[in-house]
């Protein structure tokens, strides 16, 4: 299925350019761009992949990661196929890289956006997440899912890393209730070579949607040796904690995927520094994700130091939400910061 992409605009030398993403393609007739699922066809740009899922299924919402948001609840979550990243580490690759990979062939399974709002009031869920590949490709249809979920009580969140346009935020943004975020690394040598990106448009995403009221969460994937060194998790502890030190910040291990298997996996003792480290620049809220910690993905109020969300099980499988009034600590009355209803 396909649709026109109309986030987009033509040019004035006949091209068209995209305005989805950072990557900011300029496209001929019959080019695609770097997603591998915009293409210009007939003099305007469609989006391959409207109303195909690749990926679906029903999460909890600690999968996201999103532990300020709704904890306990779940979330309709899908994907489709391509991926304005190369990441070499994509541990979805198989649906994201697959357009790139095979002459521009696409796949899913028909899944229009009322459908899909429809299926996440069947299955009782809070929430509609667009995930698995990177949500910014498939805008128009993300958009109007969004859309149609908003009017029906549902939340939307996007899992993304980081590359949409100011334009698109500005206009999924009245129906957009969060956002986590990848921040991959700190060095551009890291965002250039690993993952076929660039690192300032990440960050600027992340103040731009902040300030516009979404609410955000960030990951972190620690790789051994590429972007785990105590300058650059302390470098990213900082710019957050300046930004916004209630921001919750997912430090994850990483495990040998797609073109990355020759890499160890990240030990829970560099897990366990990282997380120091972000709590000593100033971060209110920082868990550990992929391993077995219970103490470190759990919640705990900054004023009291007293638990007051305990996360246990694989992936937040049980969650305990002892905030009374929605969002206050039982102990001593500090409004925790998220979503909560």
């Amino acid at each position: 299925m396909s649709a026109i992409a109309w986030l987009s605009h033509k040019l004035e030398d006949g091209r068209i350019a995209c305005e989805a993403c950072n990557q900011h393609c300029k496209l001929s007739e019959g080019e695609y761009g770097i997603c591998g699922i915009r293409k210009v066809e007939n003099g305007e740009l469609y989006l391959l992949t409207y109303g195909l899922a690749a990926a679906v299924n029903v999460d909890p919402i600690e999968k996201k990661p999103m532990f300020h948001f709704l904890p306990g609840s779940k979330v309709f979550s899908f994907g489709t196929v391509g991926c304005n990243f190369s990441c070499k580490f994509c541990q979805n690759a198989d649906i994201s890289q697959y357009p790139k990979e095979h002459q521009h062939e696409i796949f899913g399974r028909p899944l229009s956006p009322q459908a899909a709002v429809d299926l996440a009031l069947e299955y009782k869920c809070d929430s509609i997440a667009y995930t698995y590949n990177e949500p910014v490709v498939f805008f128009e249809y993300t958009y109007d899912t969004a859309r149609l979920a908003h009017e029906a009580g549902l939340k939307n969140i996007y899992v993304t890393s980081g590359y949409e346009t100011h334009k698109a935020i500005d206009t999924i943004a009245p129906y957009l209730d969060g956002m986590n975020i990848d921040i991959k690394g700190y060095e551009q040598s890291f965002y250039h070579d690993i993952c076929g990106a660039s690192l300032k448009p990440v960050l600027d995403t992340i103040e731009y949607a902040h300030k516009k009221g979404i609410w955000i969460e960030t990951t972190t994937l620690l790789i051994p040796g590429y972007n785990d060194s105590d300058d650059e998790i302390r470098a990213i502890a900082e710019f957050q904690a300046s930004l916004d030190p209630s921001m919750p910040w997912h430090i994850s291990g990483f495990h040998p995927m797609y073109k990355m298997q020759d890499v160890p996996r990240t030990q829970g003792s560099r897990l366990r520094r990282a997380y120091e480290i972000g709590k000593k620049a100033g971060l209110k809220y920082v868990y550990v994700g992929n391993i077995d910690d219970e103490a470190r993905e759990s919640t705990y109020c900054p004023s009291c130091h007293k638990l007051v969300i305990d996360r246990h099980g694989h992936i937040g499988q049980y969650v305990t939400n002892h905030l009374v009034n929605a969002n206050s600590c039982p102990y001593c009355g500090t409004q925790i910061e998220g979503i909560w209803h």
